[in-house]
């Protein structure tokens, strides 16, 4: 038995990374999934492949609807899609901005839109939002990026405060950098990736990157009916960013 059976879990991004590592654990835990994103070939059973856009409302109801049909109910969903930037506030266009705020944030709010209907219905219902260090931590070069979680970290407590009485639960976590499919692209165009890569894994106190499993692992736990009195919480997967301060090594 699992903690997840007889639930049914929707993944948005669930196609790869840390999308895909939630997906895969919470049907592992008894979950029946629907991962939801802009292709889904190759996506493993039992895992449900459903193509949509988070940036395009029609695609996002159309998916929701599909999922809730599939799956007979939606009790948990996690809103995991999200694209990166990288620069100061100099850097990127207008339009980025746009596009950016738009995937990371207001995508956020079409999906969790569509679901609420279903959600309500649920007995354990829960919206888990994947943030980032990003979104209280200063970090160089990402000036869009942390303003875009800075605005999912602030949706997840606005949510949770507005959905606790109709028993739906919204928290988010907050990885530090992870081995996923997009920082190693963003290493890849680096000037030096090796030295860049050595940089992200000095800049976390383990002295590595977070896993895509060890975020996943977190999610699980804020979904799960175990963490039934857990709402509102920002959950740090980080390596010890958001509280250590470490003297340097001698």
């Amino acid at each position: 038995m699992g903690e997840f059976d007889g639930l049914a879990a929707v993944v948005t991004g669930g196609a790869s990374g840390i999308g895909l590592a939630t997906a895969t654990l919470l049907a592992e835990r008894g979950a029946s999934v629907a991962c939801l994103d802009l292709t889904v070939d190759g996506l493993p059973a039992p895992l449900h492949g459903i193509v949509g856009d988070v940036s395009d409302d029609d695609t996002v109801r159309a998916g929701v609807a599909r999922a809730a049909e599939l799956l007979g109910g939606i009790d948990v969903l996690v809103n995991n899609a999200g694209i990166g930037a990288a620069g100061t506030v100099e850097d990127n266009s207008d339009d980025e901005w746009h596009r950016v705020l738009d995937v990371n944030v207001v995508g956020m709010a079409r999906v969790s839109r569509a679901a609420l209907p279903h959600l309500r219905r649920s007995a354990h219902a829960v919206i888990v939002n994947t943030c980032s260090i990003a979104a209280h931590a200063g970090l160089p070069s990402r000036a869009l990026y942390s303003a875009s979680k800075g605005a999912v970290q602030s949706l997840t407590l606005a949510m949770a405060a507005d959905h606790v009485r109709e028993g739906i639960r919204v928290c988010c976590v907050n990885p530090g950098t992870a081995d996923t499919p997009w920082v190693r692209r963003l290493l890849d165009a680096a000037d030096d990736p090796d030295a860049e890569l050595a940089a992200l894994r000095a800049r976390q106190p383990t002295g590595r990157l977070v896993s895509a499993a060890e975020v996943a692992a977190a999610i699980a736990y804020l979904a799960s009916p175990l963490a039934s009195a857990t709402t509102g919480t920002v959950l740090a997967v980080d390596g010890g960013m958001h509280g250590l301060r470490l003297r340097p090594a001698t």
